[in-house]
């Protein structure tokens, strides 16, 4: 009579265990990187509102230059100032701040005009807490700031 030999028991499990801890960091790997791949899409997407609202406040003062009261010195206005009056320029820069406090996280702008040179600086600063981190410091890069210069 032939005899077998004897079949190994409980070394299957220990395969079967091996697997999945390994399939499971993999798993956290691609789950962090997705992470990542979203903080770093909400940025990108801040930063191009922040453009296209840059665009908005030039073409509204190019819009109305020959506005006797929206000359482009009625359009100045800080980063802490609220706009105030019926004119034309105050009404386009409460349209503003409010189209930029819809549209980016904390978003707020300010206007610079230089009369002289008709040179204008448009600053619009947002909250980028949830972006990437500085260079691994893991401090979040919290007041994030586009100007733009350009000349009506």
């Amino acid at each position: 009579m032939k005899k077998f030999p004897q079949k190994q028991r409980g070394f299957s499990l220990l395969e079967v265990m091996i697997t999945m801890l390994i399939v499971s960091f993999g798993l956290l790997g691609i789950g962090g990187i997705i992470v990542i791949s979203l903080k770093n899409n909400q940025g990108s997407y801040a930063r191009g509102q922040a453009t296209l609202m840059v665009n908005d406040m030039v073409d509204r003062m190019r819009a109305n230059r020959g506005v006797a009261e929206a000359a482009p010195s009625p359009y100045n206005l800080a980063l802490t100032a609220t706009p105030a009056g019926t004119t034309v320029a105050a009404t386009d820069l409460a349209e503003w701040r409010a189209a930029l406090a819809a549209s980016i996280p904390s978003g707020t702008g300010a206007v610079l005009v230089n009369d002289a040179s008709k040179k204008v600086t448009i600053t619009v600063q947002w909250d980028d807490s949830r972006g990437t981190t500085d260079t691994g410091n893991n401090v979040g890069l919290s007041n994030q700031q586009l100007v733009v210069e350009t000349r009506l």
